[in-house]
């Protein structure tokens, strides 16, 4: 059975790269239920293998920040913060400060997959509006939702799971983190203004008068107040997914909010991915090919704990297969990884989702979420910006991770 392992880890984690199947509308979450299915099935592996290979805290983790999300999004929270930042200023650079800021700060706080999913459609009516060329302010909004991502171990779903998975402190980590993201956060911002000057050269037209936007000001104090508490929590002895789930549990408590439709606005197909790729992974290590390779690296002295294996590995699988797929992959064939190297690990996988469009599930998002306005952003103007704010980005991360070691 370990050829027919092999095999559906090779073909799922290829599918991971091309992003669905040549000829067919399956994405990344059919290829993975598909791979895991052929296994079970198979008695490749069994129904329970699979089951027990789920980190069920981190899915419970990322589902329940979900929840919070969607408490926002149903009280017109990130409405406001949407007109806010197409409004908020006449001058072009000022606007993508403002939309890098406001995208940072959310995204280290809410996840950033949740956020670039309400902002973008959000972002892309509100710059139409205006008469501005949508895409570097799309760039800048995605680039701006990995950097900001950086600096929590609740901004990405890849952050959920390292921190999950090493028991890192969230205050140890966002202390350690937050200078990184601050200065990627920069990097964003000056990059996408540098490649994108013709396009960011045009005068935004005057704000016509615009309908009013339709908000629950208890509804939006709700959701602040869980989050307020919810990072207090993470100061306490109590799990972080325990946590996060109480706090959900009170956004579904609602007279307004129907709880049907805070659960459609759950990420579904995320959860899904991460599942099936737990198991197949969990899999592929029971095969011990791993195991091997590892040992081979290590005899030619590429441990995968020093910066210069982990940031070039970190760079190519991101972009390859994609940061979380990445996450999950290292961190099942290698479970005792240091904290050190998991923080380093969960910095520069981030980072290098800013390269190319491919490299991570926000950027897909904004592409994704963008082009059903008729906003399309393609993958040679993503990269435009993206090869020189991951360049900056990771010399000023391996310089920190280098000093702090």
């Amino acid at each position: 059975m370990s050829g027919l392992i092999v095999a559906v880890f090779c073909l799922t984690y290829v599918g991971m790269a091309l992003g669905r199947v040549p000829g067919l509308a399956v994405d990344r979450t059919g290829i993975a239920l598909i791979g895991i299915t052929i296994l079970i099935a198979s008695g490749a592996t069994s129904l329970s293998s699979a089951a027990d290979a789920i980190d069920l805290s981190t899915i419970i983790l990322l589902f329940a920040l979900m929840i919070l999300s969607a408490q926002f999004q149903g009280s017109g929270f990130y409405d406001l913060c949407a007109r806010a930042v197409t409004n908020s200023a006449h001058d072009p650079a000022k606007l993508l400060a403002i939309l890098v800021a406001v995208t940072g700060i959310l995204s280290a706080l809410l996840t950033n997959d949740v956020v670039v999913f309400a902002l973008t459609p959000l972002v892309c009516q509100g710059l139409a509006a205006r008469g501005l060329d949508p895409r570097p302010y799309l760039i800048a909004l995605a680039g701006a939702a990995n950097a900001g991502s950086a600096a929590t171990l609740i901004g990405n779903p890849q952050n959920i799971l390292i921190g999950q998975v090493g028991a890192i402190d969230f205050w140890h980590f966002a202390a350690f983190c937050t200078p990184i993201a601050v200065m990627s956060l920069a990097i964003v911002y000056a990059v996408v203004r540098l490649t994108w000057s013709a396009a960011l050269a045009k005068t935004p037209q005057a704000v016509e008068v615009q309908a009013p936007i339709r908000t629950d000001r208890y509804q939006i104090g709700k959701g602040l107040a869980g989050l307020l508490l919810l990072i207090a929590l993470f100061a306490t002895p109590i799990p972080r997914e325990i946590s996060a789930l109480a706090i959900a549990g009170i956004m579904l408590l609602s007279r307004h909010l129907s709880s049907r439709a805070m659960l459609q606005s759950v990420d579904w197909p995320l959860l899904i991915l991460f599942i099936c790729l737990f198991g197949i992974t969990e899999a592929f290590a029971s095969t011990r090919l791993a195991d091997t390779a590892l040992s081979w690296m290590s005899q030619q002295g590429m441990a995968l704990d020093q910066l210069h294996v982990l940031a070039p590995l970190s760079l190519v699988l991101s972009n390859t297969i994609g940061n979380v797929p990445a996450v999950i992959l290292l961190t099942t064939v290698l479970p005792d990884l240091s904290q050190p190297t998991l923080i380093a690990l969960s910095i520069l996988s981030t980072l290098a989702g800013n390269l190319l469009l491919t490299g991570s599930i926000a950027n897909i998002i904004v592409a994704e979420r963008a082009s059903l306005l008729g906003v399309r952003l393609g993958f040679a103007d993503f990269a435009r910006s993206g090869i020189v704010m991951t360049a900056a980005s990771f010399l000023i991360a391996l310089g920190w991770l280098h000093l702090l070691s």
